[in-house]
């Protein structure tokens, strides 16, 4: 009913606090409906819905510039800035994203899909807005875990120095990142817990629980424990905050609106200087699956919407598959540990943490700390494998250079979602690991194209001591090969058969593809050579001196930019031959979001496609 009316924001503004109260309910039921057909991030979404009515009734987008952190919270944003017709399109080929996009509406003030951002863009956008004398308000909203980053860190110090008026700060807080947040605020507080007066007053308290029936003393601790976490959680970020330069204020319901529109009236018409509000919300509000499970529904596949129910393939993940490896490694080498930036559920090291759990680190949204941490842990003779998505490790670029490979020191990099990841779109594609890694020195790069491979590469990398490994693989199920890989060599691809004049090299997940496209040679009446390559750096430079003898095409085929990848990299050694070196992968642009089949077939990375051009070539 309500949700009908707010075709643009300012239709909000006519609304009463009760009627708003209505309109959440619709937001919410919109965004379960359309998720549960699309998947996408539900639980961060319901936890943001009266925090975002709050924000139109009261500011005026486009005139103030709003930026969600990742943005992965911000489905009631799109629907209620004029998106809500499109909102069935959302995560598919041509529709809206599942993140703020600046090329998709004028409300979406910068694009987001990392964490830790919104601070540094909100000051810029504000300083831009200064020195171009324009008006507006700039407001950052960024969720408690993404302050495990240190990024966020440097726009608040950089903040409360430069002292801009109209810049708001939201700290969205439901003390969930993506898995449990680490670290905390609450170690601001170290110097008062070890102060002989706060523990002279606790002795004080606890002395006198003594005295106290049995029944009640047990009531009693518990209610003194809870005052004590309360008084913390309320002094700690004022004072870190207040100290960075901030006026705080907080923490306040994040879903009672007509407290958020009183606070952000004040805010708006009174205060001066930058200010921090503290917000708490519950991630998956409003939908009790969520709101009991919203690790499971921080980003999900379609689901049933009545019962909550998630549709279970039943077959193992890639990410699965190297958890359950590196579980068993940590068996017999007690040196193994593991380590997640905020994405144990994801990178599959649930089991690991249960098993192992002192050898087991989450450090929070902090891919830059994670890898120079594993540099640490290695220098003491420990051998660190640190699962993290491609995108993501792509913020930690230097420290893998300078921390890791520099001094060769022996971590393994798990680098999961390799390639394109379908609806999740430009912002988590894993389309430049090869390139990004490639040019290191003393780095080993290895790609599986079974589940066996990636076990067997993995048990190798754990007796490797000579310095970093890179292990590459994809989102989805993993392919099994049904046999086990006895013997893993770097440097050593695999022939899967011998041919005559041209070949085809696969690289990791393209395997399937490079099948199909073999097939159709061969139904030509062409016989190439099919290599799995397997290692990328080393190369196999012995098979790719036959290949340059007894060949006059050679193809390359991998799940990676092609700029800087596997086949510039073949192209460039075979340049004296007499082999001419053609590679298929993707293309020099950010592809957008929508299934891996239309992916596929946008980038031309199909094995009709490939086959193809490859007949207009021969």
């Amino acid at each position: 009913m309500y949700l009908e009316k707010v075709k643009k924001p300012i239709d909000i503004r006519n609304l009463t606090p009760e009627e708003l109260k209505l309109l959440a309910f619709e937001v919410r039921n919109r965004i379960i409906e359309v998720t549960s057909k699309n998947g996408g991030h539900l639980a961060p979404s319901l936890g943001t819905v009266d925090l975002t009515i709050a924000l139109l009734k009261v500011f005026s987008p486009p005139l103030d510039s709003v930026i969600w952190d990742v943005s992965h919270q911000a489905y009631a944003w799109k629907i209620l800035t004029g998106r809500n017709d499109r909102f069935d399109t959302i995560r598919t080929l041509g529709g809206l994203s599942g993140f703020t996009s600046r090329a998709e509406s004028e409300y979406d003030a910068f694009g987001t899909g990392h964490s830790s951002t919104s601070v540094s863009a909100a000051l810029g956008i504000a300083c831009g807005r200064d020195l171009m004398k324009e008006k507006g308000h700039c407001i950052a909203i960024i969720g408690d875990g993404a302050l495990t980053g240190g990024m966020s860190f440097e726009a608040l110090n950089h903040s409360g120095h430069l002292q801009k008026d109209k810049f708001l700060v939201i700290l969205n807080d439901n003390e969930m990142s993506i898995s449990a947040n680490v670290g905390g605020l609450q170690k601001y507080m170290a110097r008062m817990l070890v102060s002989k007066p706060y523990n002279t007053l606790k002795k004080q308290v606890w002395d006198l629980s003594s005295s106290l029936p049995k029944n009640i003393r047990s009531k009693f601790i518990y209610g003194a424990q809870k005052l004590e976490e309360s008084v913390m959680n309320i002094l700690v970020p004022n004072i870190i905050f207040e100290d960075l330069g901030f006026k705080y204020i907080g923490p306040i319901d994040g879903h009672n609106i007509p407290q958020l529109l009183s606070i952000f009236h004040r805010v708006k018409h009174n205060m001066v200087g930058p200010v921090l509000v503290h917000v708490v919300t519950k991630k998956g509000k409003g939908y009790a699956p969520a709101e009991k499970d919203s690790s499971l529904f921080h980003g999900i596949g379609p689901f049933n919407s009545e019962s909550g129910d998630v549709v279970c393939t039943g077959k193992e993940s890639w990410s699965e598959v190297m958890g359950k490896s590196l579980c068993k490694i940590a068996e017999n080498k007690k040196e193994v540990v593991a380590i997640t930036a905020a994405m144990t559920t994801g990178t599959g090291l649930t089991e690991f943490e249960h098993k192992y759990p002192t050898r087991f680190y989450d450090v929070g949204i902090a891919e830059q700390h994670a890898v120079t941490f594993a540099a640490g842990l290695a220098v003491k003779g420990l051998k660190p494998f640190f699962a993290v998505y491609s995108t993501f490790l792509q913020r930690a670029l230097d420290q893998v250079i300078h921390d890791v490979a520099l001094q060769k020191l022996p971590v393994v990099f798990c680098i999961d979602r390799a390639g394109l990841v379908g609806e999740d779109g430009a912002t988590h594609h894993g389309a430049f690991d090869i390139s990004y890694l490639n040019f290191i020195p003393n780095l080993v790069i290895l790609a599986p194209s079974n589940a066996e491979e990636l076990d067997a590469m993995m048990n190798w990398a754990a007796d490797y001591k000579d310095g970093p490994v890179a292990i590459r693989y994809p989102r989805g199920t993993a392919f099994c090969l049904g046999k086990k890989i006895n013997k893993f060599e770097p440097g050593k691809a695999e022939v899967i058969a011998k041919g005559k004049d041209i070949a085809i090299l696969s690289v990791g997940s393209a395997f399937p593809l490079a099948v199909d496209v073999v097939n159709q040679l061969q139904a030509k009446d062409l016989n190439p050579y099919f290599i799995n390559v397997r290692s990328i750096k080393p190369m196999d430079t012995k098979l790719l001196d036959t290949l340059g003898k007894n060949c006059k095409r050679i193809f390359t085929i991998e799940p990676n930019a092609l700029i800087g990848g596997f086949g510039s990299s073949v192209r460039d050694y075979l340049s004296e031959s007499k082999a001419k070196v053609t590679s298929f992968g993707y293309p020099d642009r950010f592809i957008p979001h929508g299934s891996m089949d239309e992916l596929n077939k946008l980038t031309e990375f199909t094995a009709e496609d490939i086959f193809r051009q490859i007949c207009a070539l021969i």
